[in-house]
C-alpha cells in the first residue's frame, strides 16, 4: 500500500504554498509524488467549446483524454468517493501527499497561521506546520523548514514500508 499524508488546515492557512515546495525537495530526492486536492465547492477543468467537454455535454458518464505525455479521465459522480476510493486508481508512486481531507481518518499534518483558527489535535495529527507550536506532544515545523518537513516524511515512509 502506497503512504499516504493529508496537509490539512483552513483556507488561507498556506496548505498550497508549503505543499508545493514540499513537493518540488521530494522530487529533488528522487521521490515520485502523487497529490489529491480537495475541493469543496464543484470545480471545473473541462472548458466550454473543448471536444471533451461537448462529450461531457451530450451525456457521457466517463470522458477520458490522453496524449503521449498525460491523461485525464473525469467521471461524473451519483455520490461523492471517499478518499479510499479515490485513490484506488494511484500507482506507480512512493508517496500520495494530499490537500484537505481534514474529515478522513488519514495521518495528517495540520498547517497553521497565527491569528486564525485551528482544527484542534487528533489521534490522527503526526506534526504541526505553524508560525508556532500550539500543540503539545506533537512534532513541530516552522513553515519554512521545508527540508526537516522532507526528513520526516521520509521518516515516516521508511516506518510504513517496514
Amino acid at each position: 500500500m502506497i503512504p499516504l499524508i493529508s496537509f490539512v488546515g483552513y483556507s488561507n492557512s498556506g496548505k498550497t504554498t508549503l505543499l508545493t515546495k514540499v513537493i518540488r525537495e521530494l522530487k529533488n530526492r528522487g521521490y515520485r509524488i502523487a497529490v489529491v486536492k480537495h475541493d469543496g465547492h464543484d470545480f471545473e477543468i473541462d472548458h466550454a467549446g473543448t471536444d471533451t467537454w461537448k462529450h461531457r455535454q451530450a451525456g457521457a458518464d466517463v470522458v477520458c483524454i490522453a496524449s503521449a505525455h498525460q491523461v485525464a479521465i473525469l467521471h461524473t459522480l451519483t455520490q461523492p468517493l471517499t478518499l479510499d476510493e479515490i485513490i484506488q486508481g494511484i500507482s506507480n508512486v512512493d508517496l500520495i501527499l494530499t490537500e484537505g481531507f481534514k474529515l478522513e481518518d488519514k495521518p495528517q499534518i495540520e498547517v497553521h497561521r497565527q491569528g486564525r483558527e485551528n482544527i484542534g489535535l487528533k489521534k490522527n495529527r503526526i506534526a504541526l506546520v505553524a508560525d508556532q507550536q500550539i500543540y503539545t506532544g506533537v512534532p513541530f515545523f516552522k513553515l519554512e523548514a521545508i527540508a526537516q518537513i522532507a526528513d520526516f516524511l521520509e521518516n515516516k515512509i521508511r516506518l510504513s514500508k517496514v
